[in-house]
């Protein structure tokens, strides 16, 4: 009797739960099937908007895993495993963990926003968050820049992400803006033509747009010309240099006046 309610318990288990452990089954292996293609159709996507690599890996996995964790609930829930507790637990430790790591997913979020949007790339020369430097690498958490003084700077990607940011590197052109003192009673007609003449002879200053000179300011101590002359962006330094360091030279030869600020002392003496 002992032999035969065994059989037949066995032989009601398999007819309740036989056909839905085939059909469980067969889910897992399509579903395996559709998440691989999926996650492939998920990076074809990527690759054409032209993601970077490094987030195109990170979303994959990150596609990969949540598909198949849906998956593996659907199966488990087919064959009759009861899956609403373990789903209220899943999400109470996921928000735990968001909590605990909220500082660490906002620089996950702002370093996600920076691979799609793209408002600098490696190489380019940035000032932000106090920073400035030329974009070494572009991470998932974290932008790693280079000091012209090659010192290494990290920012979070959080607050680059939602603060204010200037991309030098963007536009082909910059102007070059100076501004030279000459002093009250030199000729300023003079000092325009030797600024003047000085501009034409370098190569690297474009005509188009035009050089720029006039007088910007009636200074307390000198007559301010101010000088905007466009280049292309990798010749912004070195004319930014030369200019200051020709018209210092030729302002001499020229026996043109740059004022240094000074102060007039008058002494009275107190009469006993």
């Amino acid at each position: 009797m002992d032999t035969d309610k065994l059989i037949e318990t066995g032989r009601d288990i398999v007819l309740t739960y036989g056909p839905k452990l085939i059909a469980a089954i067969l889910v897992l292996i399509i579903g395996l099937m559709v998440v691989r293609m999926l996650t492939s159709g998920a990076v074809k996507i990527m690759q054409k908007r032209d993601l970077e690599p490094s987030l195109q890996g990170f979303l994959k996995s990150i596609i990969n895993i949540a598909l198949k964790v849906m998956l593996v609930i659907t199966v488990l829930s087919m064959i009759g495993i009861e899956m609403t507790s373990f789903i209220a637990i899943l999400g109470a430790a996921g928000l735990a963990i968001g909590m605990a790591l909220s500082g660490t997913l906002q620089n996950f979020a702002g370093g996600v926003m920076l691979l799609i949007f793209k408002p600098f790339k490696v190489g380019d020369y940035i000032e932000a968050q106090g920073h400035s430097g030329s974009v070494h690498e572009i991470q998932i958490f974290n932008t790693i820049l280079k000091s012209p003084d090659n010192k290494t700077i990290i920012i979070p990607n959080g607050g680059l992400s939602t603060g204010s940011m200037v991309n030098y590197s963007t536009e082909d052109r910059r102007r070059v803006d100076i501004t030279f003192g000459i002093g009250y009673g030199d000729d300023v007609d003079k000092a325009k033509s030797v600024i003047q003449n000085i501009c034409d002879a370098d190569d690297r200053i474009l005509k188009d747009p035009a050089l720029f000179i006039a007088v910007s300011a009636l200074a307390d101590s000198s007559v301010n010309l101010a000088v905007r002359a466009w280049v292309d962006a990798k010749d912004y330094w070195p004319v930014h240099f030369r200019l200051q360091e020709e018209v210092y030279k030729v302002f001499d030869q020229e026996g043109l006046n740059i004022p240094y600020p000074q102060m007039d002392l008058h002494l009275h003496q107190k009469e006993q």
